[in-house]
């Protein structure tokens, strides 16, 4: 199984620019021994355990509460454009969620991918790092005492490395039920949604019996008036989002013609574990179709299993930090992690503004070529994010991009072979060959420990 070295780290590791010092003082989370402790609670760590320090330091930033910030500003315009008569802001749940929480209650399937430690973080066999806001449906439907809901929140994946994926990111969720056969109130609610200037190409039915099936417990009326209103919600979503974008283009004295072009979306039908049926909506930004959201009729399984008795109702899900990246042409994801007053003074509250580069420090590869054990029966599967993991516990945001670039088997042995490439560049200071060597010898002696390769 993969596991976390104890050994302490070396100072010229990690702790070699003032951005990462400064992330290590402002942890809410510590791993010891056979314990990891977070916001104060004490878990038992076992072979499940897979969260590295660098991750668990991360809980304790909570970015999205932060009004200056950009996922911060981004979430406070969406939450203030609805009423709190009707919906509840939740931003406080706790990183920290039960595997029931996380996957059971949302009728994950056992052998679903997202349940492997290859790509959620445990803190151990039924804890771990939320891998999305949805884990708190459970808690949210049974207990929200108005009609709808919005949570806001970090969320964590093992994942890639590249200039849009970091293993801490952020989401907000929205939901909202009726009592079922409660069409009056729902035509009621419609009518509430206030308009928006966009031009929208939505979709031609409410839902197909073979695409994108409507469920046995509703009725096609039910299923039709529930969709129509995720859909204007939703809407008014993007319209707030992106319009106040445009304006902010034209006050920073852009001429790009599109920020006077009315505002075009358009619906697409999707699929979704927990929705049926399930929609997205995409954006028509800057020459081309953005993914924007994903939505849809919640699965009365989700609200059986919740506690919801006779009910239905939707829930979308968006991911803050690209959006975020597009409104403020941040260029990088790890800048939304930065410490550096050249970032975070930048942004203001309730106010979008393009982010100005400070500085574009020179980068440098390494390649890191391994064959892999012929047998597996003594050593761990290896998955190609147990290799970004090894990177990123030993390189932080030091490292730009991970790329795979060559993966060769043998034809006499049998053996298979893998060449990944690793892009270092500091955004806050010009590397040297001894620090980046350093930090790459380190990587490649943890992955003949972990993983029993050969190197090459």
């Amino acid at each position: 199984m993969l596991t976390y070295s104890t050994r302490p780290l070396q100072r010229g590791v990690l702790f070699h620019s003032l951005n990462v010092l400064a992330q290590r003082r402002c942890y809410s989370a510590i791993k010891k021994d056979d314990v990891i402790s977070i916001d104060g609670v004490d878990y038992k760590t076992d072979g499940w355990t897979n969260v590295p320090q660098s991750i668990l330091d991360l809980t304790g930033r909570k970015l999205h509460l932060r009004k200056d910030h950009p996922i911060g500003i981004l979430s406070n315009l969406i939450k203030n454009k609805f009423d709190k008569k009707e919906y509840t802001f939740y931003n406080n749940f706790k990183p920290v969620v039960t595997t029931f929480e996380n996957f059971d209650v949302l009728d994950f399937p056992q052998d679903h991918v997202g349940r492997s430690k290859s790509d959620t973080y445990y803190i151990n066999k039924d804890n771990l790092l939320r891998t999305h806001t949805s884990a708190h449906e459970y808690e949210c439907f049974k207990e929200t005492k108005t009609p709808g809901y919005f949570i806001s929140a970090d969320v964590y994946r093992r994942d890639e490395i590249d200039r849009t994926h970091y293993p801490a990111f952020h989401q907000m969720e929205g939901a909202r039920i009726w009592k079922k056969g409660d069409i009056e109130q729902i035509k009621k609610d419609l009518k509430s949604i206030p308009p928006v200037d966009l031009v929208v190409e939505d979709v031609v039915r409410p839902f197909d019996a073979v695409d994108n099936p409507k469920q046995a417990h509703m009725t096609d009326e039910e299923t039709d008036l529930v969709g129509q209103h995720l859909r204007r919600t939703c809407e008014v979503i993007v319209d707030t989002v992106f319009n106040e974008a445009k304006k902010a283009g034209k006050l920073a004295g852009s001429t790009d013609p599109f920020l006077n072009e009315p505002l075009k979306v358009r619906w697409v039908e999707a699929y979704f574990p927990w929705t049926a049926p399930s929609w997205e909506i995409e954006v028509w930004w800057k020459g081309e179709w953005l993914e924007c959201l994903g939505c849809g009729v919640v699965r009365k399984v989700v609200l059986d299993n919740s506690g919801v008795d006779n009910s239905i109702g939707w829930a979308f899900g968006i991911g803050l930090d690209r959006i975020a990246m597009l409104l403020f042409g941040v260029p990088d994801i790890r800048l939304f992690w930065s410490l550096d007053e050249r970032f975070s003074k930048q942004f203001k509250e309730n106010t979008i503004t393009n982010f100005v580069p400070y500085s574009k420090y020179p980068g440098t590869q390494r390649d890191i070529s391994f064959w892999l054990p012929k047998s597996v029966e003594n050593s761990a599967p290896f998955h190609s994010n147990d290799f970004f993991e090894i990177a990123r516990e030993f390189g932080g945001d030091l490292i730009e991009n991970v790329s795979i670039v060559d993966e060769f088997t043998h034809p006499k042995t049998g053996k298979s072979s893998k060449c990944y490439r690793i892009n270092y560049q500091s955004m806050d200071k010009t590397l040297t060959n001894e620090q980046v060597n350093e930090i790459n010898e380190a990587i490649r002696k943890a992955l003949t420990e972990r993983f029993e390769v050969e190197l090459r």
